[in-house]
């Protein structure tokens, strides 16, 4: 490992980790459309996603869920494509 300084960051370490090409792939192609300042950038901000544990759901976030579930199970939904050609709206463009 070595020690490496980025622009507004602290200290880093640098670390060299083996992919699979077809991962490698992917990571190529996301980075700079999701409008990273590069491929590393794109990785620290995966890695702290990965580390930083997620916030809890609130108890209406959850009871929105279990209502919503419970409207699925009754066929009470309507699904987007049938509200679209309901109201004459194209989706696709």
């Amino acid at each position: 490992m070595s020690t490496d300084t980025d622009a507004g960051d602290d200290r880093m370490e640098k670390i060299n980790v083996r992919v699979p090409e077809p991962l490698l792939e992917l990571i190529d192609e996301e980075w700079e459309r999701r409008g990273y300042a590069s491929k590393s950038a794109a990785i620290r901000d995966a890695l702290r996603d990965w580390v930083t544990e997620p916030e809890p759901l609130s108890e209406e976030t959850v009871a929105d869920l279990q209502r919503s579930r419970e409207q699925r199970e009754r066929d009470e939904t309507t699904s987007l494509d049938d509200v679209a050609d309901d109201h004459g709206v194209d989706l696709d463009g």
